[in-house]
């Protein structure tokens, strides 16, 4: 039997990738790589690598959707629900309405309820909400008679901050200032959602609802801890750069639970 001695085929020259290709792959890896450092340096103690991020860089890219928490974790582990009700004044033919309150926390979570692959959006609602009810925790008495007033005519931002800053606790104001007008603005995107354009001042509620304590849990008489609510007047409408209030409808009104007109 002969076995032919013939040459084996040569292999096909490697084709070069498009430049257009190289630079995807390296777009992707570049961020790619940023990415997995934020979230490291996200999640890590405060120290000498996080402060080498410039500015608000690290802040502003995880949050809100990629912040991190160990809150499920002993030995604090969440224990307690969060709720938002949002309503505002309608203005039509002259004429304001106030509307009914929506409670936006569950419409978010019904976007996740049964939902193998719930948006990570779903979370804005609790977010912004544990962060007032906490802030707002660390104000004093004098602090808090002011956040349940009023504050929505011209220039009302700076008025608000100047009364909460007339008493002391310059950081904890701070602090509260910031929470607050995050959870405005994202009210301001309720509200435009549900009862569209002409809406000219919002206002929310937040409400903590603590658990049964673990070492009562097997109690058949046991209660769950009185109600947390936390009161504010009305205010202005916020909006910030980059927000949109078409695709936050499109994805606000696409929960299963509907309170959109």
């Amino acid at each position: 039997m002969n076995v032919s001695n013939s040459e084996a085929p040569e292999a096909p020259p490697r084709t070069k990738r498009p430049l257009w290709i190289r630079i995807c792959m390296v777009v992707a890896l570049v961020m790619t790589a940023w990415h997995v450092a934020a979230s490291f340096l996200w999640i890590a103690p405060a120290g000498p690598a996080r402060d080498a991020v410039p500015g608000d860089a690290l802040r502003s890219y995880m949050l809100p959707l990629y912040g991190q928490s160990w809150s499920v974790f002993a030995p604090a582990p969440v224990n307690g629900d969060h709720r938002l009700d949002v309503r505002a004044v309608v203005v039509e033919n002259g004429e304001e309405t106030v509307t009914d309150w929506v409670r936006a926390t569950d419409v978010e979570i019904s976007l996740s309820r049964h939902n193998l692959f719930p948006p990570r959006a779903a979370n804005l609602a609790l977010n912004v909400t544990s962060a007032h009810k906490r802030a707002f925790d660390a104000l004093n008495d004098d602090h808090e008679v002011v956040v349940d007033l009023n504050y929505f005519q011209e220039d009302w931002q700076p008025r608000l901050e100047e009364n909460l800053k007339s008493y002391d606790g310059e950081e904890v104001v701070d602090a509260y200032l910031e929470a607050e007008e995050e959870l405005t603005a994202y009210a301001t995107q309720v509200a435009y959602a549900v009862w569209g354009e002409n809406v000219a001042r919002v206002q929310f509620q937040t409400t903590r609802q603590n658990v049964v304590p673990f070492a009562e849990r097997n109690e058949p008489d046991a209660e769950k801890p009185p109600l947390q609510v936390v009161n504010t007047g009305w205010r202005g409408l916020i909006e910030r750069d980059g927000q949109s209030r078409e695709q936050f409808a499109d994805y606000f009104c696409s929960a299963p639970e509907d309170v959109c007109s």
